[in-house]
Formats: C-alpha cells, structure tokens, sequence
C-alpha cells in the first residue's frame, strides 16, 4: 500500500490508519467518540437557538459565542464523520485533495476559534474595567467586524498550508499513521527539504493560538488587579463569577490543544497512540464541553433553554 521510495510524486489518496497501536478497540472507541459528536452537535445547535431566538441574548459574549458554537460545529464536522468511517467500515483511503482541504479547515477554524475565546475575553475585560462604556464600545457593527477579522486571520494564515502540501514530493509512504490529515503528519512523509513548511507551521501557530493565549493572560491580569481592588467581598465574587464560564472554555480549550503541539515537535518519547488520541481530545472535546459550560453555568441560557423545552401548556395556570 505504500508508494514506490524511489519516484516523487503526489499520491492520488492516502490512507489513515486511525490509532495505531489500538486498531483491535476502534469499533469500541468510536462508541464514545460518537457519544462525544452527537453532543456537540446537540449542545451547539441549542445554543444558536437559544441566543438567536431569545433578543435579550444579543449580547457581546453571547455572539462571540454564537462564533464559537458555529467554529465548533464544523470543526467537529470536518473530522468526525472521516473517523468514524475508518473505525466502523476500515474506510481509511482519502483522496489528496479531500485531505489537504481537511487540514486547511481543521488549522484555520482552530485559529477562529481560539480568536473568538480572545474576543470573549476581551468583552469581560471591557464588561469589568471599564463598564460603563461597554455598549459603546462593543456595539454590533464592532462585534461584526472583531469576527470578520478573526475569520480573515485564520484564512490568511493558513491559506498556505495546501499549497505548500502539493508542491511538496510524496516518495516515502502514502500512509498517514492518524485519525485525520494534520500538516505535520504530512510534512513528516515528504522526501524534500521540509524547514521552512515547519517554521511556518510554528510561526503561523503562534500567532494564532500563542498569540491569542498571551493576550487572554494578559487580559486576566488586568481583570484580576481590578476585581481584588473592588471595595467588598461580595462584588468581587460576584464579578469574579461572571468570568468562570470563560475560564473553564480557555481551559478546556487550550490545555490538550498545547499538550498536542508540544508532543508533536518535541515529545519523541511519547508513544504515537497517545499522540493522536491527545490530538482529537483537542478536536472533539471542547466544542462538546463548551455548550455545556455555558448552559449549565449561565443562568440566562439555562433559563432560557428551559422555557424552550417545557409545553406551552405547562407554562398557563389552570
């Protein structure tokens, strides 16, 4: 199945292995990453309804997380039906083109999407230091073109990569030892001088995703000098508390998202199963989490969301 050492070429399909190490437990693995699909399909969609049938959601941190919801949808999307064909039908060839638009999609919406935390974070920096210009600052038409900038950035800074895939020569294997096709993955089968694909890869990832978590610290900094310096202690928990669903996206956000990163350039001691199951934890477990934090957590959404499910009937005295 793999292709001649001696021609360079670009192979017509590659092939995904799905988890090596672990391919006698893919039909039982993809059991909870289906689970994990559905309830991020699920839990994001309720929240689009949610805040989109309800004005009084129209609020800065709601749309930013309307963004998130819509990110997270297909980025989930773009990989989950692949991976479920590989560990249910041993569906495991994908055409070169299909594969170089999956790692387009996949780094550009990753990029939007932790654009999108940043602008949240930027709204409860506005919301808590300076609020009492927070509507006018964060009106619509500003919301509107924070995420089409955010878009544009992501687009811009990973455009490349596809192109930069096709010009590459394929002679050692058309075998991708992954659930989905990721730069790195691809750029380790090339037969070429691969340098400059991979300090853009570092450089575009840290002005994406590094960049963008630096400026959320920093914006936490700020927060916190401000909350601590409120007058009683009640104000402060309570200020405090309007940020924890944030908090806990940032988390579940970045944490395996930097653990995959690192792993992938540095950790030659982690064992490649490991690797790649980090690598769709960061793809397929926040945009299940996210929806969750936020509708368990804030209380317009919860309230909301119950109205939505409980009978008209139910809702008139008798």
């Amino acid at each position: 199945m793999s292709l001649s050492n001696n021609t360079n070429l670009h192979p017509r399909t590659f092939l995904l292995l799905g988890i090596p190490g672990m391919e006698a437990i893919h039909t039982w693995i993809s059991v909870p990453f289906c689970l994990v699909y559905l309830s991020a399909l699920l839990g994001n969609f309720s929240i689009l309804f949610v805040i989109k049938t309800d004005s009084n959601l129209h609020e800065p941190m709601y749309l930013f997380l309307c963004m998130l919801s819509v990110a997270d949808l297909i980025i989930s999307t773009t990989a989950m039906p692949k991976i479920l064909s590989i560990f249910w039908f041993h569906d495991r060839k994908i055409y070169f083109e299909a594969c170089l638009v999956q790692v387009f999609l996949i780094h550009s919406l990753c990029s939007m999407a932790s654009g999108f935390i940043l602008a949240m974070a930027f709204d409860r920096y506005v919301a808590i230091c300076n609020p009492l210009r927070h509507s006018t600052l964060l009106t619509h038409r500003v919301i509107k073109n924070l995420g089409l900038a955010i878009v544009i950035r992501g687009t811009l800074l990973f455009s490349p990569q596809p192109f930069m895939l096709r010009w590459l020569p394929y002679c050692r294997t058309n075998i991708i030892p992954h659930t989905y096709c990721e730069f790195m993955a691809l750029i380790k089968l090339a037969c070429a001088e691969t340098r400059i694909c991979r300090i853009y890869s570092l450089t575009a990832a840290f002005l994406s995703g590094g960049l963008d978590f630096l400026l959320i610290i920093c914006s936490y900094v700020v927060i916190l000098y401000t909350v601590f310096h409120l007058p009683s202690k009640d104000a402060q928990l309570k200020t405090l508390g309007t940020c924890g669903s944030h908090v806990c996206v940032i988390l579940v956000a970045y944490t395996p998202a930097f653990f995959s990163f690192l792993t992938h350039r540095f950790g030659r001691n982690v064992a490649p199963h490991i690797h790649i199951f980090v690598a769709n934890i960061y793809l397929l477990v926040p945009p299940m989490v996210n929806p969750m934090i936020y509708g368990i957590r804030t209380k317009r959404i919860r309230e909301r969301f119950f109205q939505v499910l409980t009978p008209h009937s139910l809702k008139q005295p008798t």
